[in-house]
């Protein structure tokens, strides 16, 4: 590693009401990646964006080369040689790969874009990093592997000397990741200094150098990654140990609320399963299996071509997906903050959405059985805010997925769909996602899981079903649930 480059001192940033960054220190040498690591609302992200010129600091100092750096817009940061790589690209899709890279900056050839340099200078990147992608290539048609490698371009050409890289494997296969760890490593050649924040903490051990945990604004310890495990970072970050990381009790399951019977789309085919009351039902295989598309298509959010379904042994319609809530059937996507959340809205909008017939009377809402709902919710699951007003975009990702949960258990549901449950989630809070799987499960609801983390899958399921290429190629019973099998059905 090579001399220090970055140094943030005593940072503090306050909203109203929270405090959420009391004194940080962060310090990044050249050629080194120095992981970030803490629970859903510990600083990281706010630490970040003081760092990109996003938010003002209250107070500290942030010095470049051992010099203040100036930092006090975005373009101040980039100036400065500081870029930032969000987990939510944001690329434009129908652009090519050069016009992504140079946009609102195109060279100009007698007031026009030369496209010919642009193409040309954009390439020159592509190839210092030995990328397999073109210049000219539409990012839309991309895979999120290939498009962060353009993010990372992008930065490059900004001649940054920090990188920032915000959860940059969460939706990356483990190929993929290998493919971005070996540009991490050639960026570490070149003297760049990586800030990577990830909840994966086995990545850490190959990729990092050293880690900062962070707890509850500040920044509790600094080690070198090859002096502490995992299970000491763990208990940093949540001020305890986790001595129950997957909560689950398996019991024998009750009877079968929902048959699927060749369901085929434009995306799977021939799919057919069957779901029990009180059990978890995994959804295993390799990014582009089918898992998430078969759910759509039983959703009524893809169209299905042909298939059968079944919701206590009577056949059912379900062309759109109001259809499958009205028969109790509950979906939390992959994506929660594009398909779930809304986001300028506060806790208990986002809880009663689902149920908010049962509280208006002509033009007048039932204010107090609307608080009477949200409240039994709010502290049945243990949702961490300051009240039920406060906007669902400022919860840390676990409460959020926490308030979507409770929308669908006011409601009654008996079949709750899961798509990534713990995406983005700390490890506490996916202790604590884990645990309240556990009770639902114990009370009778029967839950689909679609889950990329094989750990999750094995120590949560009572069966799996593994696909690839839009079908099944497998049903692992408990017995038989392991990695091997898991992996040798799915490849």
């Amino acid at each position: 590693m090579g001399t220090c480059l970055l140094e943030m001192r005593n940072i503090h940033k306050r909203f109203p009401g929270v405090y959420v960054l009391k004194g940080v220190n962060l310090t990044l040498n050249a050629g080194e990646v120095h992981a970030i690591v803490g629970e859903n609302g510990a600083g990281k992200s706010t630490l970040i964006n003081i760092l990109g010129g996003i938010y003002p600091r209250d107070e500290g100092e942030i010095l470049i080369d051992g010099k203040d750096a100036g930092i006090d817009s975005v373009l101040s940061a980039r100036r400065a040689g500081i870029s930032i790589i969000h987990q939510e690209l944001v690329l434009v899709p129908y652009l090519s790969v050069a016009e992504n890279i140079f946009i609102n900056r195109e060279p100009l050839k007698h007031g026009l874009v030369d496209y010919t340099t642009m193409y040309s200078d954009a390439q020159k990147f592509i190839d210092e990093l030995g990328l397999d992608i073109r210049a000219d290539e539409r990012v839309g048609g991309m895979t999120v592997a290939q498009q962060q490698m353009v993010e990372i371009i992008k930065a490059l050409s900004f001649n940054a000397r920090i990188i920032v890289m915000d959860e940059p494997t969460s939706s990356l296969t483990d190929r993929e990741i290998e493919a971005l760890f070996k540009n991490i490593r050639m960026l570490k050649q070149h003297g760049i200094g990586i800030i990577y924040i990830s909840h994966r903490l086995n990545e850490l051990s190959e990729i990092a150098d050293r880690v900062t945990v962070l707890r509850d604004g500040d920044s509790v310890v600094t080690r070198r990654i090859d002096d502490i495990t995992n299970e000491e970072i763990v208990k940093y970050m949540v001020g305890r140990e986790v001595t129950r990381y997957y909560t689950r009790e398996f019991t024998d399951p009750g009877p079968v609320v929902l048959e699927v019977e060749g369901l085929c789309s434009n995306k799977v085919k021939d799919v057919s399963f069957s779901l029990h009351a009180g059990e978890i039902l995994g959804f295993s295989g390799i990014v582009g299996a089918g898992r998430t598309e078969t759910i759509k298509a039983l959703l009524g959010l893809d169209q299905k071509t042909s298939g059968e379904i079944r919701i206590n042994g009577r056949r059912v319609d379900i062309d759109k997906p109001s259809d499958a809530y009205a028969l109790g059937i509950g979906f939390i996507p992959e994506n929660r903050r594009e398909e779930s959340i809304f986001p300028d809205n506060s806790i208990r909008f986002n809880l009663v959405i689902e149920v908010l017939k049962q509280f208006i009377r002509g033009i007048h809402v039932n204010t107090a059985k609307e608080r009477e709902i949200t409240e039994k919710y709010f502290h049945m699951l243990s949702i961490k805010a300051p009240t039920d007003e406060t906007f669902i975009k400022n919860l840390s990702g676990g409460n959020q997925q926490k308030v979507i949960i409770a929308r669908w258990l006011a409601t009654n549901t008996k079949i709750l769909i899961m798509d990534e449950p713990t995406r983005g989630i700390d490890v506490g809070a996916k202790a604590e996602i884990y645990e309240l799987m556990n009770k639902l499960v114990k009370q009778g609801i029967a839950i689909i899981m679609i889950s990329s983390e094989l750990p999750e899958i094995i120590n949560m399921s009572d069966r799996v079903i593994v696909m690839k290429e839009g079908s099944i190629t497998r049903e692992l019973g408990r017995d038989e649930i392991s990695q091997e099998n898991i992996m040798k059905y799915a490849v």
